[in-house]
C-alpha cells in the first residue's frame, strides 16, 4: 500500500484504489506518480491479465486535480508521462482496465474514467468535466476522448458547460456500460472482469489493440488490412491452438497467456 493508493491483486485480477478519501480522491502530483507506478507493475506483470481502478469509499471516485494542494503553492512540475492518474496519457497499454465510479468523477477523475475500457458506474455517480467554468479546460484527454465516445454533439453540451451527468444518463449517453446499485459499482466490475478473464488474455489485447488502433485508420478496409502487433502474438501463442482443441474436447480452456 503507498501513501496515497492501494494496490490489491486477486488471481489474474489487480485492482488500484486511489486512497484519498479525506480530499474526494482529488490527485496530486505525487499521487499521479504512485498510480503511474502502479500501472506500470501491471502492465510488465505477466500474470496480471486485468485492472480495476476505483475510489476509497462511497462518496468520489476522483475529484479531479487537488485544487488546494496547488493554491497553498504545492509544486506541480513533476508530473508523470503517464498523464493524469498515470493513465489518461498512456497509450502503451495492451490489457483491459476497468472504471469502478463509486461515486463522483469530475474533471481530471472523469478523464480518467474515460482512459479505461469499461466504465461501471454505481447510481449516485456524477461525471462532469467543469474546467471551463474555473477559466480551465479539460486537456487530460477528456476534450478528444468524450467526443469520440459518444459523438460531437453529445459531447459538446458537456464540454461546452461543465455540466453535471448523473450515472443514469451517462448509460444514455455511451460512456457508462453498466450502472450498478450505490456502493456496488467494484462488486459488478469484479463481474465484467470474470468475463474477460474467460476469454484468452493475447485474444483480448489483440481485439483491444486493433480496435483501438483501427479508429485511426482512413477506412474499414484500411483497418482490416492493417498489422497488428498483438494480432501476431495472439497467432503465435498456445492458446491459439488451446481455444479451438477446448472447444472440440468440449471443456473449459486452459489460458496460459504465451
Amino acid at each position: 500500500m503507498g501513501n496515497y493508493s492501494e494496490v490489491i491483486k486477486e488471481g489474474r485480477l489487480t485492482i488500484i484504489t486511489i486512497n484519498r478519501p479525506e480530499v474526494m480522491n482529488a490527485l496530486h502530483p505525487p499521487g499521479n506518480i504512485e498510480l503511474s507506478e502502479a500501472f506500470d507493475s501491471f502492465v510488465l506483470d505477466p500474470d496480471q491479465w486485468v485492472a480495476i481502478i476505483t475510489g476509497a469509499g462511497d462518496k468520489a471516485f476522483c475529484a479531479g486535480n487537488d485544487l488546494k494542494f496547488q493554491a497553498s503553492g504545492g509544486d506541480m512540475k513533476v508530473q508523470p508521462s503517464t498523464g493524469f492518474g498515470g493513465i489518461t496519457s498512456r497509450f502503451d497499454n495492451p490489457k483491459p482496465v476497468i472504471a469502478a465510479v463509486n461515486g463522483v468523477a469530475m474533471g481530471g477523475g472523469f478523464e480518467i474514467a474515460l482512459a479505461c475500457d469499461l466504465i461501471i458506474a454505481s447510481e449516485n455517480a456524477v461525471f462532469s468535466l467543469p474546467e471551463p467554468r474555473v477559466g480551465l479546460a479539460a486537456l487530460g484527454g477528456g476534450i478528444h476522448r468524450l467526443p469520440r465516445e459518444i459523438g460531437i454533439k453529445k459531447a459538446m453540451g458537456m464540454l461546452l458547460t461543465g455540466r453535471r451527468v448523473l450515472a443514469k444518463e451517462g448509460k444514455d449517453l455511451g460512456f457508462v456500460n453498466e450502472v450498478s446499485r450505490e456502493k456496488s459499482a467494484l462488486e459488478a466490475a469484479k463481474d465484467w472482469a470474470r468475463l474477460i478473464l474467460e476469454c484468452a488474455p493475447l485474444s483480448v489485447r489483440a481485439s483491444k489493440e486493433a480496435a483501438m488502433l483501427g479508429m485511426k485508420a482512413s477506412g474499414i478496409e484500411e483497418a482490416i488490412k492493417s498489422r497488428y502487433k498483438h494480432v501476431e502474438l495472439m497467432k503465435k501463442s498456445s492458446d491459439f491452438v488451446e481455444g479451438p482443441r477446448a472447444f472440440s474436447e468440449k471443456r473449459a480452456p486452459n489460458w496460459t497467456g504465451v
